[in-house]
Protein backbone atom coordinates (compact mmCIF):
# COMPACT_ATOMS: atom_id res chain seq x y z
CA UNK A 1 0.00 0.00 0.00
CA UNK A 2 3.07 2.65 0.89
CA UNK A 3 4.86 1.35 -2.45
CA UNK A 4 1.29 2.52 -4.13
CA UNK A 5 0.68 5.47 -2.25
CA UNK A 6 4.58 6.80 -3.38
CA UNK A 7 4.11 5.97 -6.67
CA UNK A 8 1.12 7.94 -6.69
CA UNK A 9 2.50 10.73 -4.92
CA UNK A 10 5.68 10.62 -7.40
CA UNK A 11 3.43 10.72 -10.50
CA UNK A 12 1.08 13.53 -9.17
CA UNK A 13 4.38 15.97 -8.90
CA UNK A 14 5.40 15.24 -11.95
CA UNK A 15 2.37 16.05 -13.58
CA UNK A 16 2.21 19.20 -11.41
CA UNK A 17 5.41 20.43 -12.58
CA UNK A 18 4.17 18.89 -16.58
CA UNK A 19 1.12 20.87 -16.35
CA UNK A 20 2.26 24.36 -14.80
CA UNK A 21 3.74 26.74 -17.17
CA UNK A 22 6.72 28.61 -16.08
CA UNK A 23 6.91 32.07 -15.36
CA UNK A 24 9.00 33.01 -18.32
CA UNK A 25 6.35 31.04 -21.06
CA UNK A 26 3.63 33.46 -19.13
CA UNK A 27 5.71 36.77 -19.21
CA UNK A 28 5.62 38.16 -22.23
CA UNK A 29 7.99 40.36 -22.15
CA UNK A 30 10.70 37.40 -22.36
CA UNK A 31 9.66 35.99 -25.52
CA UNK A 32 12.23 36.75 -28.70
CA UNK A 33 9.56 39.38 -30.22
CA UNK A 34 8.65 41.13 -26.61
CA UNK A 35 4.79 43.13 -26.63
CA UNK A 36 4.88 46.67 -27.83
CA UNK A 37 2.91 49.42 -28.21
CA UNK A 38 2.26 53.01 -30.07
CA UNK A 39 -0.32 55.16 -28.70
CA UNK A 40 -1.19 58.66 -30.60
CA UNK A 41 -3.63 61.52 -28.33
CA UNK A 42 -5.41 63.63 -30.48
CA UNK A 43 -6.08 67.57 -29.29
CA UNK A 44 -9.59 66.00 -27.72
CA UNK A 45 -8.43 63.28 -25.93
CA UNK A 46 -9.33 60.49 -28.16
CA UNK A 47 -6.53 58.32 -28.92
CA UNK A 48 -5.19 55.47 -31.91
CA UNK A 49 -3.64 52.67 -30.13
CA UNK A 50 -1.37 50.08 -31.85
CA UNK A 51 -0.58 47.19 -30.05
CA UNK A 52 2.17 44.31 -31.59
CA UNK A 53 5.24 42.28 -30.93
CA UNK A 54 8.68 43.36 -31.75
CA UNK A 55 10.67 40.83 -33.19
CA UNK A 56 14.60 41.51 -34.08
CA UNK A 57 16.63 41.26 -36.98
CA UNK A 58 19.28 38.76 -35.07
CA UNK A 59 21.41 39.13 -38.58
CA UNK A 60 18.48 38.49 -40.51
CA UNK A 61 18.15 39.95 -43.96
CA UNK A 62 14.49 41.11 -43.52
CA UNK A 63 12.26 42.66 -46.22
CA UNK A 64 12.66 40.19 -49.45
CA UNK A 65 13.95 37.69 -46.86
CA UNK A 66 12.59 36.78 -43.60
CA UNK A 67 9.46 39.74 -44.78
CA UNK A 68 8.98 38.31 -48.02
CA UNK A 69 7.80 41.09 -50.43
CA UNK A 70 4.21 41.44 -51.88
CA UNK A 71 2.94 39.45 -49.58
CA UNK A 72 0.88 39.92 -46.73
CA UNK A 73 2.49 39.97 -43.36
CA UNK A 74 1.17 40.56 -39.77
CA UNK A 75 3.65 43.52 -39.20
CA UNK A 76 4.62 42.32 -35.83
CA UNK A 77 4.96 38.77 -34.76
CA UNK A 78 3.40 36.73 -31.91
CA UNK A 79 -0.25 37.26 -31.65
CA UNK A 80 -1.94 40.10 -34.32
CA UNK A 81 -1.31 43.50 -34.60
CA UNK A 82 -4.72 45.82 -33.12
CA UNK A 83 -5.46 49.14 -34.31
CA UNK A 84 -7.60 50.63 -32.07
CA UNK A 85 -9.14 53.93 -32.65
CA UNK A 86 -11.18 56.15 -30.48
CA UNK A 87 -11.86 58.48 -33.34
CA UNK A 88 -13.72 58.49 -36.73
CA UNK A 89 -10.34 58.82 -38.65
CA UNK A 90 -9.32 59.27 -41.98
CA UNK A 91 -5.87 57.02 -42.41
CA UNK A 92 -4.09 57.96 -46.23
CA UNK A 93 -6.72 59.52 -47.01
CA UNK A 94 -9.63 56.54 -46.23
CA UNK A 95 -11.97 56.93 -43.95
CA UNK A 96 -11.56 54.42 -40.64
CA UNK A 97 -14.36 54.69 -38.40
CA UNK A 98 -14.03 54.78 -34.36
CA UNK A 99 -13.58 50.71 -33.88
CA UNK A 100 -11.32 47.67 -32.91
CA UNK A 101 -9.35 46.17 -35.83
CA UNK A 102 -6.46 43.95 -37.04
CA UNK A 103 -3.60 45.62 -38.88
CA UNK A 104 -1.62 44.04 -41.09
CA UNK A 105 0.80 45.41 -44.87
CA UNK A 106 2.01 44.20 -47.66
CA UNK A 107 5.77 45.33 -48.24
CA UNK A 108 7.22 45.92 -51.68
CA UNK A 109 10.33 47.06 -52.66
CA UNK A 110 8.91 50.71 -53.62
CA UNK A 111 5.33 50.54 -52.30
CA UNK A 112 4.02 48.87 -49.16
CA UNK A 113 0.03 48.75 -48.75
CA UNK A 114 -1.56 48.92 -45.42
CA UNK A 115 -4.48 46.56 -44.60
CA UNK A 116 -6.75 47.55 -41.91
CA UNK A 117 -9.28 44.32 -41.13
CA UNK A 118 -12.73 43.98 -39.56
CA UNK A 119 -11.86 40.78 -38.08
CA UNK A 120 -10.14 40.72 -34.74
CA UNK A 121 -8.55 37.65 -32.86
CA UNK A 122 -6.35 36.07 -35.30
CA UNK A 123 -3.44 35.06 -33.67
CA UNK A 124 -0.20 35.60 -35.36
CA UNK A 125 0.26 35.23 -39.23
CA UNK A 126 -3.64 34.13 -39.73
CA UNK A 127 -5.00 36.48 -42.47
CA UNK A 128 -8.55 36.28 -42.48
CA UNK A 129 -8.90 37.74 -46.47
CA UNK A 130 -9.56 40.04 -48.38
CA UNK A 131 -13.18 39.90 -47.49
CA UNK A 132 -12.59 41.28 -44.16
CA UNK A 133 -10.17 44.18 -45.02
CA UNK A 134 -11.93 47.44 -44.23
CA UNK A 135 -9.67 49.63 -46.27
CA UNK A 136 -5.92 48.72 -47.99
CA UNK A 137 -4.02 51.89 -48.37
CA UNK A 138 -1.19 53.11 -49.98
CA UNK A 139 1.81 53.93 -47.53
CA UNK A 140 4.99 55.99 -48.20
CA UNK A 141 8.69 54.23 -48.80
CA UNK A 142 11.82 55.46 -47.42
CA UNK A 143 15.27 54.67 -46.33
CA UNK A 144 16.69 54.57 -42.69
CA UNK A 145 19.79 56.29 -42.09
CA UNK A 146 21.28 52.89 -40.61
CA UNK A 147 19.64 49.75 -39.86
CA UNK A 148 16.84 49.35 -37.16
CA UNK A 149 17.21 46.13 -34.72
CA UNK A 150 14.22 46.39 -33.50
CA UNK A 151 10.59 46.25 -35.44
CA UNK A 152 8.93 49.46 -34.11
CA UNK A 153 5.61 51.38 -35.36
CA UNK A 154 5.52 54.90 -33.85
CA UNK A 155 3.22 57.87 -34.52
CA UNK A 156 4.92 61.55 -34.93
CA UNK A 157 2.97 64.59 -34.33
CA UNK A 158 2.03 66.50 -37.53
CA UNK A 159 0.09 69.63 -37.60
CA UNK A 160 -3.63 68.17 -36.42
CA UNK A 161 -2.65 64.66 -36.38
CA UNK A 162 0.01 62.48 -36.99
CA UNK A 163 1.97 60.15 -39.47
CA UNK A 164 1.85 56.25 -38.19
CA UNK A 165 5.54 54.74 -39.15
CA UNK A 166 6.46 51.30 -39.44
CA UNK A 167 10.49 50.48 -39.15
CA UNK A 168 12.68 48.10 -39.80
CA UNK A 169 15.70 47.34 -41.30
CA UNK A 170 16.89 50.22 -43.31
CA UNK A 171 13.11 50.68 -43.85
CA UNK A 172 10.27 52.83 -43.03
CA UNK A 173 6.65 52.68 -44.09
CA UNK A 174 4.52 55.71 -43.28
CA UNK A 175 0.99 56.93 -43.47
CA UNK A 176 -0.47 60.38 -42.73
CA UNK A 177 -3.75 59.75 -39.92
CA UNK A 178 -6.10 62.67 -39.10
CA UNK A 179 -9.33 62.55 -37.15
CA UNK A 180 -12.36 62.89 -39.50
CA UNK A 181 -14.48 65.71 -38.58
Amino acid sequence: MRKLFGLCTVIFLCLAVVATPSHAQMDKSKRPSPPANAMFKFADGKTVTVDYSSPRMKGRKIFGGLVPFDKVWRAGANEATTFVTGANLTVGGTAVPAGSYTMFAIPGQDKWTLIISKKTGEWGTEYPGEANDLARIDMKVSKLPSPLENFTIAFDKTGIGCTMRLDWETTRASVEIAEKK
